[in-house]
Order: structure tokens, then C-alpha cells, then sequence
């Protein structure tokens, strides 16, 4: 990467960790919450400067950057949630309204990028990180609610990814499926209401049962599609 292209994408990522310590600071976490805010920003900085660099992408489009700042609100969200676990306090209200923009920015960003022409494979792969990371934080706040199942909701992408190091046939190409994509959406949208504390504890409960329901089965049908289409065994040595 150019010097150049460096100073480009850095300069954003700058820019970010300045509006993530502005958020901290806004939601008045305390030490572990900062700790835990930035940390997530800088692992994001480290990450994300690596996967451009990578793709030979000197900056973030229009679209990134929406999802740029998508990502600070999942670091202040996490920041929220770390805390809570520590002091056995979470502000709902603002756990919830900082995961309701988060959810809402992420119909934003796709359409700008197509409006825009400049979605990019980085770009996608950024969008559905930051979405994973937002239902792993928001699914550990719920579980200290519900239960530790719920945690399954959140750990589902990383268990998928995780399997795909020891089956390679996991890590294949997926076709778009309409179904995945309500099934993913769902899931925010299910965890932010579970959060809220709005409904009943059965109710939400339930509610978070058919969610993961839902996901379990999205994930198995991707699997079996994968295993369907994957490539012949190598042969064996001959004898």
C-alpha cells in the first residue's frame, strides 16, 4: 500500500477512535467501559487497515464510511455492555436507542453503495462483521436476561467461521438467498426488543427461541447447500 493510500484509510480510521472516545464519553461508562470501547475500536482499526490493504483499497467509500460509523455505535453499545456485566447496570434506554440506529444504519449503507457504485467485496465483508459483532454484544446483554442460550445467537457466524478451519469445504462460495437475509435481520431486531424489557420474560423469551430457531436452520441450509457443492476429495496415494 502506497504511503498515500495509508494516510487515506488511516486518516478515517482516526477519525473514528476520535468519535468512538466522544461516544464514551457521551454515555458516561465508566473505566471498564472505556477499556472495553476502546478496544474494540482500535482491534477494529487493526483489522480493517489490514483487510484494505489487502484488497489494494486506499479509502472508504461513501458506504463505508456509513458503516464506519455504524461500528462506533456497536463500540459504545459493547462499552455499555462490558460495564453492565461489572456493575450489574445497564442504562436499557440507551443500550437500546444505540442499538436501534445501529440496526437502522445497516439498511443504509447497502443502498448507498449502489447508489453510489461503489460496493466492493471489503465493503460487504465490513458490513457483515460489524453486524456479527453487534448481535455477539447485544446477545451477551440479553443472556444475562434470559439465559446463556442466547449466547448461541451470537456466537453462531464465529462457530460457522471457526468449523470452516477445520472443514474447508465450509469456507465455499454461498448463493444470495432472500431467507438468510430476513433471518439475520431478525435477529437485531428480536435481541433489541428482548433487551428493552417491553415484554414479559416468557414472552420474550419465546420470542428469542424461534429467532434462534430460525438461525440454526438459515446456518443448516447453508451448510448443506456447502456440502452439496463441494469439490471432489483428493485422491489417495497409490499402493
Amino acid at each position: 500500500m502506497s504511503s498515500v493510500t495509508r494516510q487515506s484509510t488511516d486518516g478515517q480510521l482516526s477519525a473514528a477512535v476520535l468519535v468512538q472516545m466522544l461516544l464514551l464519553a457521551a454515555v458516561a461508562t465508566g473505566p471498564l467501559g472505556w477499556v472495553a470501547g476502546l478496544g474494540f475500536v482500535l482491534a477494529l482499526w487493526h483489522l480493517l487497515a489490514g483487510a484494505a490493504e489487502r484488497a489494494g483499497e486506499f479509502t472508504l467509500g461513501p458506504a463505508g464510511l456509513v458503516t464506519l460509523a455504524r461500528a462506533t455505535l456497536v463500540g459504545a453499545i459493547t462499552a455499555l455492555v462490558v460495564e453492565g456485566l461489572a456493575t450489574g447496570y445497564t442504562p436499557v434506554p440507551l443500550l437500546v436507542g444505540l442499538a436501534a440506529v445501529a440496526l437502522a444504519l445497516d439498511a443504509v449503507d447497502g443502498k448507498v453503495a449502489r447508489r453510489t457504485g461503489t460496493a466492493t467485496a471489503l465493503g460487504a465483508r465490513f458490513d457483515m462483521e460489524v453486524d456479527a459483532a453487534l448481535l455477539l454484544v447485544l446477545s451477551v446483554h440479553v443472556a444475562t436476561l434470559l439465559g446463556p442460550w442466547v449466547l448461541a445467537i451470537g456466537l453462531m457466524r464465529y462457530l460457522f467461521v471457526a468449523a470452516a478451519r477445520v472443514a474447508p469445504w465450509l469456507s465455499g462460495r454461498l448463493p444470495l438467498r432472500t431467507s438468510a437475509k430476513l433471518v439475520a435481520a431478525a435477529q437485531g431486531i428480536v435481541l433489541v426488543v428482548a433487551a428493552s424489557g417491553l415484554l414479559p420474560g416468557t414472552v420474550a423469551a419465546a420470542l428469542t427461541a424461534v429467532a434462534l430457531g430460525a438461525l440454526v436452520w438459515s446456518f443448516g441450509g447453508s451448510v448443506a447447500w456447502l456440502w452439496r457443492e463441494r469439490g471432489p476429495a483428493a485422491p489417495g496415494p497409490v499402493t
